[in-house]
This record gives C-alpha cells, sequence and structure tokens, in this order.
C-alpha cells in the first residue's frame, strides 16, 4: 500500500482496464474499507465485480470505457450530493493506494442494466469505475490558483498546501466549479457553482483540501 499523499498525486481518471479480477486479497482489502465508509457517512456504496454489461452499449462507448466489469453504486439519502463526493473519494483514493484504478461516472453507462433496488427516500446518485487500468491516466489541466480561492493578505502556507491538493480533484468534465475562500477570523468557506455534478465535486474538492492542508479545518 503505498503513502495517501502519493496515491492522490498519483490517482489520474481511468477507463480503460485489464480483462481480470479484482485480487482477492485487494478485493478484501477494498471491501473492509468501503464498510468502514459506510458506517461513517450513512451512505451505500455497493461493490459490484465481474459484471460488465452496465459499461456495453451507446453510452459507454461515447464515454470511452473498456473492458470494465468492476464498479461501485453509490446510493443514500436524498441532499447527501456533497458526503456522496467526500467519502466516495476516500475510496478512490484508497483504491489508489492498493494499485487500483478508479474514475467517477455519471452518465456513461447502461443504467437499466444494473442491479440497482432503492428503498424508500433512497436516491441513487452516480458509479464509480474501479479495476487495473491499463494505462495510469493523465494528468488534468487546471486552472490558476487565484482562480479557484480568495484570500486576504498573504496566503498561510497550510491553506495553499490544502489548495495544491484540492485542485487535483477530478471534476465533472474538468469545469472546476468551486471556490475556497479563506475568512478573516480563520475560517474556510466552500462554495460551489452551477454545474453538473458541482454539489458532489464539491466534496472532492473538499475531501483533496483537507489532506493537502494537514491540519484541522473549521468552515463557515
Amino acid at each position: 500500500m503505498i503513502d495517501i499523499d502519493k496515491a492522490l498525486i498519483k490517482r489520474h481518471s481511468v477507463r480503460r482496464y485489464l480483462d481480470k479480477p479484482i485480487e482477492e486479497q485487494d478485493l478484501n482489502l477494498l471491501k473492509d474499507y468501503i464498510n468502514k465508509v459506510e458506517k461513517e457517512s450513512g451512505i451505500t456504496f455497493q461493490l459490484v465485480t465481474n459484471e460488465p454489461k452496465a459499461f456495453t452499449g451507446p453510452l459507454a462507448h461515447y464515454g470511452k470505457f473498456e473492458s470494465c466489469s468492476n464498479y461501485i453504486i453509490i446510493k443514500g439519502p436524498r441532499g447527501k450530493e456533497t458526503d456522496v463526493g467526500y467519502f466516495g473519494e476516500k475510496i478512490v483514493i484508497f483504491a489508489q493506494q492498493i494499485g487500483l484504478n478508479t474514475c467517477w461516472v455519471a452518465l456513461t453507462y447502461s443504467r437499466g442494466k444494473l442491479d440497482l433496488k432503492l428503498e424508500k427516500g433512497e436516491k441513487f446518485y452516480l458509479l464509480i469505475s474501479i479495476g487495473y487500468g491499463r494505462n495510469r491516466g493523465v494528468p488534468r489541466k487546471t486552472k490558476p490558483m487565484e482562480a479557484l480561492c480568495r484570500v486576504n493578505g498573504q496566503m498561510p502556507e497550510w491553506f495553499k498546501n490544502g489548495m495544491d491538493y484540492a485542485m487535483r480533484a477530478p471534476t465533472a468534465m474538468n469545469q472546476q466549479k468551486f471556490l475556497i475562500t479563506l475568512n478573516d477570523d480563520g475560517t474556510v468557506s466552500l462554495k460551489s457553482y452551477l454545474a453538473p455534478c458541482h454539489k458532489i465535486d464539491l466534496g472532492i474538492v473538499k475531501y483533496h483540501f483537507e489532506l493537502g492542508a494537514k491540519v484541522p479545518v473549521t468552515y463557515k
């Protein structure tokens, strides 16, 4: 297992996978971690393995997915988009730590082929594809840091480190529709702008920011 910071830096979205099942050791580690995150979050992360049907058809082809037969169905109470992003990214980074590759998937799959059962009050959010990538993905382009944050005066080192990591966060269509503000009282405000999956993206960004800051962050 590699260091969590190294995993975050190395992790990129992967859509093309090797046609091989997840090895038992990795699968057990992943299941144990998912159980931990479910208890912490109250969100269901349903791991589906050796099932290629969801990533067949024109949508998957459009999304350039190949040999994807493992994925995580995310569902839970309504109004939890930010938590979905935050806790889902925990699983994504952990998967990278144990040598697996992932991709957040909002649309390019066949929903009718999912084994999806919703309880009353539950909402289906999206999928995370997972497996051994044929490649490691490529870095995303990013906006300048000054376009993604607001700070009065000199930027503290912990905030800069948090921003460095936040800028690596995956967002829908790489739009980076977020703003992180350091308030005068030392608290942090997070804001997302209207865009596809923007609230989920904000949760992903929040997790990255906290990993980079390496100090307790108080939000306002």
